[in-house]
């Protein structure tokens, strides 16, 4: 065998092996690839979040996802600093923490983010003077009610995205930072989503895109500017996750829980300063991938205004 196969590359012409070598270059890199995502995915072990400090401060975090990641910080040890706009509901999240991980020291902050932000991040500077706050979560965003026209968005949903989405991210993230900094060490988890990266528009949720589009890239140029000062920042991209907001009641293998989705966001913390947690999602992102971007825009444009008609629908039926 190793004879014949000697034989067959030294009687074959330069072009030939030119193109074999290629071939195996290509498939070795591949192979590498494939494993490299294999081990990220499925063996990587997750960081001890308690290096960073022994407090994780999250917003939005009486439902969706930023309820999953308190749960799931609590768990691991963390103390928490819950901050939502809703008393009663942080007192409920606040307590069911505590049933399960009695251990657990908690500090609720009223924030309304579409109110006095100002004055909002003002309570939350006051309530983590002294504390040792190594995580921050940057989970509080809203979306449409249902998809429609940019003409058709009215000015209080629009002052609402800019101001919850990228207002509300970016003056949370500069109240935290200056103690991880002081402490030299800290780690920035912004949730943005597959609806301004992994896919390439989204049409009929435009604003919402752009706004998340922004959390990217605010997350990427901070990983850049304090990645040498011990803080590690990341945007984590989720595709559809069984939320209110995503207008999704049940889980299904492409679609997590938010207590799925959060076991699989925690080991990701502190790696690279993009991610997709779930693997399913990453799956789908390579697969989309190979699709040409005008045939996703038509499918998400057909997609999205069937949302928008079931909505409209909706909305007549409530006048009625």
């Amino acid at each position: 065998m190793e004879s014949w196969f000697l034989t067959m590359l030294t009687t074959q012409p330069a072009w030939f092996l030119a193109l074999f070598a290629m071939g195996c270059l290509s498939l070795v890199r591949h192979m590498i690839l494939i494993c490299d995502w294999l081990y990220i995915h499925f063996l990587r072990p997750g960081k001890n979040l308690k290096k960073y400090g022994s407090w994780a401060l999250v917003t939005g975090p009486t439902d969706g996802i930023g309820k999953g990641f308190s749960f799931e910080l609590a768990k691991r040890g963390l103390n928490l600093v819950l901050v939502g706009r809703n008393p009663d509901k942080l007192k409920d999240v606040s307590d069911s923490i505590k049933a399960k991980c009695p251990q657990t020291q908690i500090k609720s902050v009223v924030v309304d983010f579409s109110g006095d932000l100002d004055e909002g991040v003002q309570r939350i500077k006051e309530t983590i003077e002294g504390l040792d706050v190594g995580l921050l979560i940057n989970n509080v965003g809203i979306s449409y009610p249902y998809a429609r026209f940019f003409h058709e968005v009215d000015e209080d949903l629009l002052k609402d995205l800019i101001k919850i989405n990228v207002e509300g991210t970016t003056k949370v993230t500069q109240a935290v930072l200056p103690g991880m900094l002081k402490r030299k060490k800290g780690a920035i988890v912004n949730i943005g989503s597959g609806a301004a990266i992994i896919i390439p528009s989204d049409p009929l949720y435009s604003v919402y895109a752009a706004s998340k589009a922004f959390v990217d890239q605010f997350s990427r140029c901070l990983h850049v500017e304090y990645k040498n000062s011990g803080i590690d920042v990341q945007c984590q991209v989720p595709l559809y996750v069984a939320t209110k907001m995503a207008s999704i009641k049940r889980s299904s293998f492409f679609v997590p829980s938010t207590e799925g989705y959060a076991r699989a966001a925690m080991r990701w913390i502190g790696y690279d300063p993009r991610c997709t947690p779930y693997w399913p999602h990453a799956f789908l992102w390579s697969l989309l991938s190979l699709v040409p971007e005008s045939t996703i825009d038509t499918y998400r444009l057909r997609f999205n205004l069937g949302i928008r008609k079931r909505g409209q629908l909706k909305d007549s039926r409530k006048k009625e």
